[in-house]
């Protein structure tokens, strides 16, 4: 066996100490759940007639012997989202899969699963981080009726699966696989797209011209293609060892994904009957290690910042920035997907995919190869590939060499000795920064700041030309406690043009930049957020900056009364609009009780006093050691 990384080893060994107690807790929560029996020995007579009233004869009848496994399906199937329109026709084929192994298969229930490419700059995005909680809560709510054996989750986007995550991880007793839809197929090339926006944000192209090359580009059912929050969940699905292997990036209307989806319920069923590879023994400190690294060496999302986080304490395994910065020091950077470089995932799928990434990188000790998968031990099945053959599907070896170093390569010569994700701080607090797509010479922005509340005002300021200089942006009120702490994507083709100009520029923002994060340097999730007392609150116009990400640096320069003046307030009208309006103000709660960004921006393990958002007294405090009690 490869001998892992000694920064790997040292940063597994540091969550594994600090999550003592919060994972031991869960590990007998679970056991305790596991032996009070499988639901239909729980459930009586009259529970599991109700559970299987509306069920074909031949489910009824299987069911009724009281014999055979039954695995709960949780869907996010809607039909406004491309990702997830194909999810409509899966609960049959996963039906149809299981009652040729004589089992039975039921949809437990739906979660909800909204598009931050729809609500991008629109008040709905608001509730787009809280969404995951939400999700979480109701996938708890529909594997609750107690009835499962195992459960197959069918979501791909955003918040979407690590909703979905944290909501199984709560019935880990089980096992869980998770089945995507794959992406679509690939539209105009993404530097094209990047050209369009860029030119519309300067006035040069009218909105028409805007919408055709949009849907040029997101054009069909299946995922969005640039390497976003979306994919980067499924290359953490698959590392993490809950996806059949590379079954993320097939697309959704092909035989092969249709067989994919059938061995993946045929599977859940082998594992029910086994009594292996219950989730809660799948993800482990190890796993979650694994899937941070596999998400640095690929530049994966910004937003797996704050969502993993929340996903991995779920399962008790508390992580933080400095881990995940550590971690990327020593990753090497494996690929260059859009907007960490032209290609899409498709072309990477095509290149080697997640097969090669896998086999490289335990292959070189980044990650752990002794893990638990849905596939049984060891991290080794998810070298392979499938293929149908005679209408058959089969496994192969990847390739063991990249088939386009443009896009994918070796861990013996990457792109980069390092991940894309640094952690910068000072005395304005904690961020992250994406740097895989920053070029170097533009990683260190020393400027004055302009300050705004709203991104409308930023926007306006740049249409208006008062940004035409060397400038930081700063957008505060934006966190989590704020107003739900959306994405600020629609900057981007602004700060792009500026710094195409010439200009120094960077972003600093207590909000969330996306899985889109591009190649204006960005300092995000700033942390303890601005309206929680954070030092953001404190900035004015003019204030020189400095942005290091090389360093990872984040601080005022000559500005020594920087904490000693009166905090900013924000002003009643953005208060007021961050709290009603589009289904905003059901979500009060959320707002109160929601844990800082680095603590995950949950609520789901929240309690007064614990993870409010307002013990962030410094920057340095680690957000963790108020989570055990939680």
């Amino acid at each position: 066996m490869t001998k892992l990384h000694p920064v790997v080893a040292e940063v597994t060994a540091r969550i594994v100490e600090r999550s003592k107690a919060t994972r031991a807790d869960y590990l007998r929560r679970m056991d305790a759940a596991a032996t009070s029996g499988v639901g239909r020995a729980k459930l009586s007579c009259a529970n599991w007639a109700h559970a299987f009233a509306g069920a074909p004869v031949k489910d009824k009848l299987n069911a009724m012997s009281g014999t055979q496994p039954n695995v709960g399906v949780v869907t996010a199937f809607n039909d406004m989202l491309s990702a997830h329109q194909p999810f409509e026709r899966f609960p049959q084929i996963i039906r149809d899969a299981v009652r040729e192994v004589n089992a039975t298969a039921q949809v437990a229930g739906g979660v909800p699963a909204m598009c931050d490419g729809v609500t991008q700059g629109r008040p709905g995005m608001d509730l787009s981080l809280f969404s995951r909680d939400v999700i979480a809560m109701s996938t708890a709510v529909a594997l609750t009726h107690d009835a499962f054996d195992a459960a197959v989750c069918l979501g791909v986007c955003d918040k979407i699966v690590p909703g979905l995550f944290m909501g199984a991880l709560a019935f880990g007793h089980l096992p869980v696989i998770f089945a995507p839809a794959g992406p679509m197929p690939s539209g105009i090339p993404n530097a094209e797209k990047a050209r369009v926006r860029a030119e519309y944000a300067q006035g040069k192209v009218n909105r028409e011209t805007l919408l055709e090359s949009e849907i040029a580009s997101y054009h069909s059912p299946g995922t969005c293609t640039f390497y976003g929050t979306a994919n980067s969940n499924q290359m953490m699905m698959e590392l993490g060892g809950l996806h059949l292997p590379s079954t993320a990036f097939v697309h959704p209307e092909t035989g092969l994904r249709d067989a994919l989806t059938a061995a993946t319920a045929r599977r859940a069923v082998e594992l029910a009957r086994s009594g292996q590879g219950r989730m809660a023994d799948v993800i482990s400190e190890k796993s979650v290690v694994n899937m941070i690294v596999a998400l640095l060496a690929t530049g994966g999302s910004t937003n797996h910042a704050i969502h993993l986080v929340a996903m991995a304490r779920a399962a008790g395994v508390l992580i933080d920035w400095t881990d995940m910065d550590q971690l990327s020091s020593v990753t090497p950077l494996l690929a260059r997907i859009y907007p960490n470089g032209s290609a899409d995932v498709n072309a990477f799928q095509a290149a080697g995919g997640v097969a090669f990434v896998a086999r490289e990188l335990a292959g070189a000790g980044y990650i752990h190869a002794d893990v638990v998968t849905v596939m049984g031990e060891g991290i080794h099945p998810y070298f392979q590939e499938p293929m149908m053959v005679d209408g058959e599907l089969v496994w192969k070896d990847g390739v063991t060499e990249s088939l386009d170093t443009d896009i994918l390569r070796p861990a013996a010569d990457p792109f980069d000795r390092e991940g894309g994700l640094r952690l910068v701080q000072g005395d304005l607090g904690r961020a992250v920064i994406k740097v895989s797509a920053v070029k170097p010479e533009n990683r260190v922005v020393e400027a004055p700041a302009a300050v705004f509340e709203t991104q409308e005002d930023a926007l306006q300021a740049f249409r208006d030309g008062k940004l035409n200089r060397d400038v930081v942006i700063v957008l505060r009120f934006q966190g989590p406690r704020a107003n739900g702490m959306p994405e600020l994507h629609s900057l981007s083709p602004a700060l792009s043009v500026l710094q195409d100009k010439g200009f120094k520029v960077a972003f600093v923002t207590d909000g969330r930049m996306s899985g889109a994060s591009g190649k204006t340097p960005a300092a995000i999730h700033v942390s303890p957020e601005a309206l929680a007392g954070g030092p953001l609150a404190h900035v004015r116009d003019g204030d020189i900056i400095r942005l290091d990400a090389d360093a990872g640096v984040l601080t005022t320069v000559s500005v020594p009364d920087l904490a000693a003046r009166p905090a900013a307030t924000r002003s009643q009208v953005h208060a007021e609009g961050a709290a009603w309006g589009y289904g905003r103000e059901l979500f009060g709660a959320f707002r109160q009780m929601v844990g800082t960004a680095e603590a995950g921006a949950s609520i789901c393990f929240a309690s007064p006093g614990t993870m409010n958002g307002h013990a962030d007294a410094t920057p340095d405090a680690n957000p963790l050691d108020r989570m055990v009690d939680a």
